[in-house]
């Protein structure tokens, strides 16, 4: 991680534990909004207005919080307007790395080597791990935000008619249930799944697991009664958040991280969500099965040989 801008140490996926021994996932740090006139957004500073060619998305494709945002831009429209890097998906020894494997390139914007070498030049005495996404200033030579969550707001209104405005990933009528669902669907299943890969106790990987299938059944049950999507008929940002899960759980969560009591084959209707989501126009362009399965694979701690598995079978989702 960093330490007052100065690498300190080789990459760890676990910074921080509970008392239970459950992994703490870091706060993001930089939270600024791009706006139609550079308006301050909800947090964070004034100053970055929506331009194209101006703002660069750097993401990781085994990343389900970057894979997020990958999906917004498809979705958006946005490929055009906002370029993109992608880092190489085994993790190196100071994180994530640019680089010539397929599917990644080379950082031929900022020459960086290491994203946390962005974090650096973008706050001289930062302090934390350096994540992905970051959505970069091309102008002001620094990270407007590194908060998925934010990112995918801001591509959604940020950007007005740069945008494809048809689309409303975030729609005022359903921003109470999105919110709901956002707010049970993240700490029992988007972060349950890493609560369990990384719990140094069997006391928090049993709380973790057993979460992330009592969410995972009531996905299940409420997806039965025909719905094509979370909220109904509208494609929100709620099935994007729950889709980079599933589209990763039987390549990686099920067996790295021992949430293994059924995969998602074994569910009708939810692999049914995720087959009718992957098949939305650019979806399947955000997905790469072998960076998913490099990149987990890659973690140390919980494969030290690094054996990447040659399963599953995931034809009968097209991959």
């Amino acid at each position: 991680m960093l330490v007052n801008g100065k690498w300190t140490e080789d990459w760890q996926p676990v910074q921080a534990t509970d008392a239970k021994g459950g992994f703490v996932r870091q706060v993001s740090s930089f939270r600024n909004w791009v706006t139609p006139d550079g308006s301050a957004g909800p947090t964070g500073e004034g100053g970055f207005a929506a331009e194209a060619g101006r703002y660069h998305l750097y993401v990781a494709l085994i990343c389900p919080w970057a894979s997020r945002t990958l999906i917004a831009r498809k979705l958006k429209k946005l490929d055009g307007v906002i370029s993109l890097s992608v880092v190489e998906p085994a993790l190196s020894e100071q994180g994530w790395r640019f680089g010539d494997y397929p599917g990644s390139n080379r950082d031929d914007l900022n020459g960086a080597t290491y994203l946390h070498e962005l974090y650096s030049r973008a706050e001289p005495t930062f302090t934390g791990r350096a994540t992905v996404p970051v959505l970069w200033d091309k102008a002001r030579g620094t990270i407007v935000n590194n908060e998925s969550a934010d990112i995918v707001r801001m591509l959604n209104t940020g950007f007005g008619a740069l945008a494809d405005e048809s689309v409303d990933l975030y729609p005022q009528a359903l921003r109470a249930e999105i919110d709901t669902l956002n707010e049970r669907i993240y700490p029992a299943l988007n972060n349950g799944v890493y609560r369990a890969g990384f719990a140094t106790t069997q006391v928090a990987y049993e709380e973790a697991y057993q979460g992330v299938f009592a969410m995972l059944d009531d996905l299940e049950a409420r997806l039965a009664d025909g719905r094509p999507f979370l909220t109904g008929e509208a494609f929100t940002e709620a099935d994007i958040r729950l889709f980079v899960t599933l589209i990763r759980f039987d390549a990686a969560y099920f067996g790295l991280f021992k949430c293994n009591r059924q995969r998602l084959a074994d569910y009708t209707a939810l692999s049914a969500y995720t087959k009718r989501v992957l098949d939305l126009p650019g979806v399947r362009d955000t997905v790469n099965i072998d960076h998913i399965k490099q990149g987990y694979y890659s973690i140390k701690s919980l494969n030290p040989n690094r054996i990447v598995p040659l399963g599953p079978d995931l034809s009968a989702l097209g991959l």
